[in-house]
C-alpha cells in the first residue's frame, strides 16, 4: 500500500468517526427533547382538566408556537404558586387575556 493510500484510509476513518459522533450528538439532542416534552406533558396533566388539555391540543394543531408559549406561561404560573388547577373556562379566559382582542376574520374579495 502506498503512502497516499494510507493517508486516504486514515482520512476516511477520521470522516467516519466524525459522522458517527455527529449521529450520537443528534440522538442525544433528540432524547433530551423527548424527555422535556414528557415533563411538560406531566405538568400539564397535573394543572389542567381534561377539557382544558383538549383545548390546548386543538390550539397546538393550529398554532404550535403559540401553544408552546402558553405551556411555558402555565408552567411558570404553576411553579410560582399562582396556579393550582386550571379548568376549561379559566383557560378560555386566560387565552382571551393573552390574545388581547379577538381577531376578526379578514375576508379578501377580489
Amino acid at each position: 500500500m502506498s503512502e497516499l493510500d494510507e493517508l486516504r484510509q486514515k482520512r476516511l476513518r477520521q470522516l467516519q468517526a466524525m459522522r458517527e459522533q455527529g449521529r450520537g450528538e443528534g440522538l442525544q439532542q433528540q432524547l433530551q427533547a423527548q424527555e422535556m416534552e414528557e415533563q411538560i406533558n406531566i405538568i400539564m396533566r397535573q394543572i389542567m382538566t381534561p377539557e382544558a388539555r383538549e383545548r390546548l391540543a386543538n390550539i397546538r394543531m393550529a398554532r404550535p408556537e403559540f401553544a408552546r408559549q402558553v405551556e411555558i406561561l402555565l408552567i411558570q404560573l404553576y411553579q410560582g404558586g399562582r396556579l393550582k388547577q386550571l379548568t376549561d373556562e379559566q383557560f378560555k379566559a386566560l387565552l382571551a387575556k393573552i390574545s388581547g382582542q379577538k381577531r376578526e376574520p379578514k375576508i379578501d374579495i377580489r
